[in-house]
């Protein structure tokens, strides 16, 4: 993308590991809807950095290695977090990279990203998948990261009655995670019918859509849907006292939460944007012990010169599209 609007498909040339690097073929990239706001040029100018190869979701095949990395990485199948954190701030220090004092730097962002053949990056970012991975399946762990980071916050327990708000690929992963703890109930709430069998699918005990009317009482909410009044519908479903995390990044403007209602209702509230490598580690040993299969969501894989369709079809809003990916 030479900038926002303008994009263009071009030969593309490897650039070798440096010390600390490695050079991985890439095997697919998700696109998602921050990708549609870099082409739009909607994403805060903090957050985006033009010209950019996009491409923040993906999955790969290690071809080769710089000074200082260890040679049986070659040929392993690796997924990688985005996050280029400085590693000696005070939030790094303390495992939280996606706040690094150092500022905001990510693959596909800021920095190139994985719609080409081939991506560059320094190997402490990867995690090697077992050797039979589906690398298809694999490229959903980014967001399956950034999904079991809100997971570890909401700190769901066995019996306890869950909530996911969303339908979407971060919903969908959010039933997963969440399924996992073994809860009492885990009602799902989306804007169409049309998703409610691939919910239950992957845990859910309960289907509602936004517009019927909703119970409350659930000691964990967790919010992966973005929408406008999202937020203000995962706080209605919280017992007083709950848990509440929001995940989902609404365009401005978005209804606000009543910090009136949070503060008499005592709700723990929290955020997440990107993932740490303690949830990259939860999401990447999930998969590989096959406890998070996320093939199923996957509906369409196009070649990379079909980029302004794929991004159509994200913005299209249909239930029937899953996550689309690209084949470099």
């Amino acid at each position: 993308m030479r900038a926002p609007g303008v994009h263009r498909v071009v030969p593309h040339t490897p650039r070798d590991p440096g010390p600390g690097e490695v050079l991985v073929a890439v095997h697919a990239v998700g696109v998602c809807g921050s990708d549609r706001e870099v082409y739009q040029g909607n994403r805060p100018a903090e957050y985006v950095r033009y010209p950019l190869v996009p491409g923040h979701e993906w999955s790969g095949v290690v071809r080769a290695v710089g000074a200082g990395v260890r040679a049986e990485l070659v040929g392993r199948k690796v997924v990688g977090e985005g996050f280029r954190n400085c590693q000696v701030c005070d939030h790094c220090h303390a495992g939280e990279t996606t706040l690094c004092d150092a500022g905001y730097e990510e693959t596909g962002f800021t920095r190139p990203g994985a719609m080409a053949a081939t991506l560059t990056l320094p190997a402490r970012l990867l995690h090697v998948l077992p050797d039979g991975a589906d690398l298809t399946a694999a490229a959903l762990l980014e967001p399956a990261a950034c999904v079991a980071a809100a997971a570890l916050k909401a700190n769901a327990r066995p019996g306890e009655r869950v909530a996911v708000v969303g339908t979407g690929t971060l919903g969908m992963l959010a039933v997963r995670f969440l399924k996992a703890v073994s809860p009492a109930e885990l009602l799902v709430v989306g804007v169409s019918e049309e998703r409610a069998a691939l919910a239950r699918r992957f845990g859910a005990t309960a289907f509602r859509t936004v517009d019927a009317e909703l119970p409350g009482g659930y000691d964990v909410v967790v919010e992966a849907a973005g929408a406008a009044d999202s937020a203000r519908t995962a706080a209605a479903l919280c017992r007083r006292g709950g848990r509440l995390v929001l995940t989902g990044l609404p365009a401005a403007g978005a209804a606000g939460l009543d910090p009136t209602e949070l503060v008499v209702r005592q709700l723990e509230v929290h955020t997440v944007f990107g993932a740490p490598p303690h949830a990259w580690a939860h999401a990447v040993r999930m998969f590989a012990a096959g406890l998070l299969d996320p093939a199923a969501l996957v509906t369409h894989e196009l070649p990379l010169t079909d980029f302004a369709h794929a991004l159509d079809l994200v913005a299209a809003g249909d239930p029937k599209v899953g996550k689309v990916l690209l084949r470099p």
